[in-house]
């Protein structure tokens, strides 16, 4: 079986336990036909997910493994991290389901990065109660920034809705201090890369918000627009890149204008978030951009309040998998083409076997 047709391993990181993590995880892979399209790979526990399952009545069956190299193509593989007995207190985080988290973050993570998975999923974390117990960032994207030494952007994405933000989870007065006309260019340049090479678009089109109400107002309001993100986006515009902004926040997310364009930076977290989860709340994956591995996550946090009900709706997760497994495929696809078109090709039409240096556009 070529690399091609291997099913896609996609590990998944089980979030805090205590929140609807193991549920959506499970209700995503209830379908029995489901590992006919990837692997998944559970970094978790079996004592836990088997309890966990009889409470929302599911019916899983999984593959105990030790280590992921045991992983079985047409099972729900469980690295079975720890194998005594967990105690379990739906709707409130615990030092065990906090440490638990941690564990199987890390875990995930080194099998990403040493080839055991292809792509990575994660279920929802507390980030507060994770910094009490030695956890040295403020989400994931920091996390995985430090760990595989490259800086990321955090990408919320749908079919037809794409919003990046150049500010992570940073306090609002110190936005302004973390915007830069050089950060913002790489951003920029990153997100036109990933538009490119993960979602197959060929020329994207970016939009750019401004810092300030109503973008400036020509300087009235801020002069962040005219100081660092115009100047920002002309410098790309002249040099091939489709950007364009800033634009006021209040007024850009109308359908008929994001749809105009294939992505947005926004400036900072709440000023994407917070009208990207209103109009795709349900389907919205978050996904790190620019980093050399893939992984995405769904778009709502741990919900304890709903933890234990079986209510919690899994689509975003869902999302989260195929959309990880799509971008993967993109991606593999984009270096391949990329690799072909710098191969000469040999023309055999004559006896000399003369080398035809044309570059192959397969």
């Amino acid at each position: 079986m070529s690399s091609k047709q291997q099913k896609i391993k996609v590990g998944i990181s089980i979030g805090d336990y205590n929140g609807i993590g193991p549920e959506i995880i499970m209700k995503s892979l209830k379908d029995k036909a489901i590992t006919d399209f990837f692997t998944p790979i559970i970094f978790g526990s079996g004592k836990l997910f088997t309890y966990q399952k009889n409470i929302f009545k599911l019916q899983h069956n999984f593959n105990y493994i030790t280590e992921v190299s045991q992983a079985v193509p047409d099972k729900i593989n469980m690295v079975n991290l720890w194998k005594d007995n967990v105690n379990v207190d739906l709707g409130k985080p615990t030092e065990e389901s906090t440490k638990m988290a941690i564990e199987s973050l890390e875990a995930a993570t080194m099998a990403l990065m040493n080839g055991e998975i292809d792509v990575l999923v994660t279920a929802p974390i507390n980030k507060e109660e994770m910094l009490k117990y030695g956890f040295q960032h403020a989400g994931h994207t920091g996390y995985l920034e430090e760990k595989f030494g490259k800086k990321g952007l955090m990408f919320l994405v749908t079919d037809d809705l794409k919003v990046a933000v150049s500010t992570h989870h940073i306090p609002v007065s110190e936005v302004a201090a973390n915007i830069s006309k050089e950060k913002i260019k790489k951003q920029i340049k990153l997100l036109n890369q990933c538009l490119v090479e993960d979602f197959c678009i060929e020329r994207p089109k970016i939009a750019v918000l401004g810092l300030n109400p109503h973008a400036g107002d020509g300087g009235a309001i801020g002069k962040e627009e005219i100081e660092i993100i115009e100047p920002a986006i002309r410098e790309l515009f002249d040099n091939g890149i489709l950007a364009f902004g800033p634009y006021p926040a209040d007024s850009y997310f109308q359908p008929n204008k994001y749809r105009n364009y294939d992505a947005v930076l926004a400036m900072y977290h709440d000023q994407g978030l917070a009208p990207f989860k209103t109009l795709a709340y349900e389907e919205g994956v978050n996904y790190t951009a620019g980093l050399p591995f893939i992984r995405t996550s769904p778009d709502h946090g741990v919900a304890y309040d709903i933890a234990g009900k079986n209510i919690a709706d899994e689509q975003s997760f869902s999302e989260a998998i195929f959309m990880a497994i799509k971008i993967f495929k993109n991606r593999q696809e984009y270096n391949d083409l990329m690799t072909n078109r710098m191969q000469p090709r040999r023309n055999s039409s004559n006896n000399n076997a003369a080398e035809d240096l044309t570059v192959d556009r397969a």
